[in-house]
């Protein structure tokens, strides 16, 4: 028989899935005719559906040296390379593929999948956007269009190409769910939970909408709707760690410790994985060894870290550049902390650049950022390629990342490497276990000696507290009555303003028994959502409190009552695993005194920071019985009470914890130490 009739049995059976029967035939025809072009395509195409993706290249490759102009081949070998995952090989094949059939909507769109996966969503634009031009009914190529403009920050772009994909085929629930995703990054969130109502309606298995059906849902304060939603996402797929662990961190800002327990397993590292924010956690287990491994492991399963970064060439620079990112530049705990500090910064030494990833809230302490800063820049509408580029070509010496793994942080953007050294700072309590963050800032008290085995970053220890604040905010007055919040009169005020999230019942029975022993007390707390009032409510009375005696306290219309408002206030009880972080300084530097219990991790350890800082250690303990007897020891002395809060007016203006001006010189002193550091070694 012809190389021929072998070649064409051999794609008989192939097509009927006889792989191994096929490839024998190819094998047969090349034994007869080696420059047989055709079959080594035929071959490779053969040993990829068999999974054989090396071989199968080897194909291709024999197959393009006797016809280098074979778009088909140099399409099949990109196939195979993408399997391969070697993308920027992949892409190349692409590219000649289309050098000699430029119309092919499938390289097309192959293409800008591979561009995709190697963060080039303006190459892959380019991709998809010819073939909506070629093939404008091929509703994926809008559906891919969507997700890239969604990438590149575009989303208002993005939600008109999902659209005309859900108006070429309306029943694509994967484009619903993606049109979700844009319109909950918008802040549209009744749109976006008709978009995820759309897509599981039409696919009802479809875990991935439920999971981020309950993100909206949350947001729209209907928690315990998201709780429902991440359960069905967790009971149609059973190994769905972030479900669980987004459910499980829902329930703990309802205050709804009901599976706490059978939640336990969610805390070792390894047993769940695949897009669990560390953050989520932190609040749930102070054990600095599984947050390290979390965090490693969202890193390594989210990022691919870019190569360091040269520092300027040359001589040291007059000015260091230092760039601040993040999305809370406005009206914000961390902002509330370090706007001083971007004042204070010597302009003789340092210049001083923010990076804004969001800009839609202008409000005064936004202006005040834009004042403080040498350059501010709006970069949330660009992708975080742009971001990078933008902080290179300014040649900033410093990226410090203020977000860590929050809410709304661009986490990409250090990834990628935006500057030769790169720090994070005071947004996230913890290590972000990547290796494309170079430095840490802490103290000796949230990160004890010893403990840098828990960090993957190096640490840098400011001398006294970690934590920055601001000693510009006028003085506290006393401007409000009990009577202004349903407190008593007469009676103690036990108070803690922290997150709901932070509490747990480890503290939440020191505090009932606090209720119990000193009579006519109260416990105020900060007023989140209706669902936690109700559940501590519930939780103080099976303890045998009143819940009468649990007062909440909404939100004020400013800071600057907001900060009165503690003076009403006797003493501040701090969570354990999750401490008082802004919350603490406010307290203190309104003159509310504060008792903590220090716990492993640094996010337990926070508030003993701030207190060493201001020179009353003797309000930190060491064990929960200490905090309890401490805690009822001032509630049963007024003067012992009265000392420690004349104590900290006193301290407030001596000791370092407010000093912002000390502070600032010596964050400048770090900066210094780390640049330096590289120069030398560059050299």
């Amino acid at each position: 028989m012809t190389p021929e009739i072998f070649h064409n049995q051999g794609i008989a059976l192939a097509q009927q899935n006889r792989l191994t029967e096929a490839l024998a035939l190819l094998d047969k025809a090349l034994q007869l005719n080696p420059g047989y072009g055709e079959a080594h395509n035929d071959r490779g195409v053969i040993l990829q559906q068999m999974g054989r993706m090396q071989d199968a290249v080897a194909s291709y490759d024999r197959a393009l040296r006797l016809r280098p102009d074979n778009p088909g081949a140099w399409y099949n070998r990109g196939n195979a390379l993408v399997q391969l995952a070697r993308m920027d090989d992949a892409i190349a094949s692409y590219d000649k593929a289309l050098k000699f059939a430029p119309s092919h909507v499938e390289t097309l769109m192959n293409r800008g999948y591979a561009l995709m996966q190697v963060k080039q969503p303006e190459q892959a634009l380019v991709s998809f956007e010819k073939v909506t031009k070629i093939k404008p009914g091929y509703c994926d190529a809008h559906h891919n269009r969507g997700r890239t403009l969604a990438e590149l920050g575009r989303l208002d772009d993005a939600l008109v190409s999902y659209n005309v994909a859900l108006q070429l085929k309306p029943d694509h629930a994967a484009a619903y769910n993606d049109r979700g995703n844009a319109q909950l990054r918008l802040k549209r969130f009744t749109e976006a939970l008709v978009s995820y109502d759309k897509a599981v309606q039409l696919k009802p298995d479809y875990a991935e909408a439920y999971f981020n059906r309950g993100a909206v849902l949350a947001e729209l304060k209907q928690v315990a709707e998201a709780i429902a939603s991440l359960d069905m996402a967790a009971r149609l797929k059973p190994d769905n760690g972030p479900a669980r662990v987004l459910k499980a961190y829902y329930q703990a800002r309802i205050c709804d410790w009901s599976s706490r327990d059978r939640n336990a397993d969610l805390l070792t590292p390894g047993i769940v994985s695949g897009g669990i924010e560390p953050f989520l956690t932190l609040g749930m287990d102070d054990d600095p060894a599984n947050q390290l491994a979390r965090a490693t492991m969202w890193a390594r399963e989210n990022y691919t870290a870019a190569p360091k970064l040269r520092p300027r060439t040359g001589a040291r620079p007059r000015q260091v550049r230092i760039g601040y990112f993040s999305a809370d530049f406005r009206e914000h705990p961390v902002m509330q902390l370090i706007a001083r500090l971007f004042e204070l910064h010597d302009r003789n030494r340092f210049e001083v650049h923010l990076f804004s990833f969001s800009d839609e809230i202008q409000d005064a302490m936004r202006q005040r950022a834009r004042n403080a800063a040498d350059q501010f820049h709006d970069v949330g509408n660009l992708s975080d390629r742009a971001v990078v580029e933008l902080a290179r070509k300014l040649e900033i010496d410093i990226a410090v990342d203020l977000m860590g793994y929050t809410r709304g942080s661009r986490t990409e953007i250090f990834s990628q490497r935006a500057a030769p050294l790169q720090v994070s700072y005071l947004g996230y309590p913890g290590t972000l276990g990547a290796e494309f963050i170079d430095y840490i800032i802490v103290d000796k008290w949230v990160v004890p000696e010893g403990d840098q085995r828990f960090y993957a970053e190096k640490l840098l220890h400011l001398p006294h507290s970690f934590m920055a604040s601001d000693n510009s905010h006028a003085m506290v007055e006393d401007r409000f009555r009990r009577a202004d919040f349903g407190l008593p009169e007469a009676g103690f005020v036990f108070c803690c303003f922290n997150n709901n999230y932070k509490i747990s019942p480890a503290e939440f029975d020191v505090w009932m028994r606090l209720l119990a022993k000193v009579p006519d007390s109260v416990l105020w707390l900060s007023k989140d959502n209706e669902a936690a009032q109700a559940n501590l409510a519930r939780e103080a009375q099976t303890r045998g409190i009143d819940r009468s005696r649990l007062v909440f306290a909404g939100r004020m219309p400013s800071h600057a009552e907001y900060m009165a408002r503690y003076r009403c206030a006797d003493l501040f009880l701090d969570t354990f695993n999750y401490n008082a972080h802004t919350t603490a300084s406010d307290a203190l530097w309104a003159g509310l005194p504060l008792i903590t219990r220090p716990g492993r991790s640094f996010p337990a350890r926070v508030a003993c920071s701030l207190l060493h800082a201001i020179g009353m250690p003797e309000l930190v303990t060491e064990s929960i019985e200490a905090y309890e007897k401490l805690a009822l020891a001032f509630a049963a002395d007024p003067a012992r009470l009265a000392a420690a809060k004349a104590k900290l007016a006193e301290n407030r203006l001596t000791m370092p914890l407010f000093d912002s001006e000390a502070f600032a010189r010596d964050i400048e002193q770090t900066y210094d130490a780390i640049h330096a550091h590289q120069l030398q070694n560059q050299a």
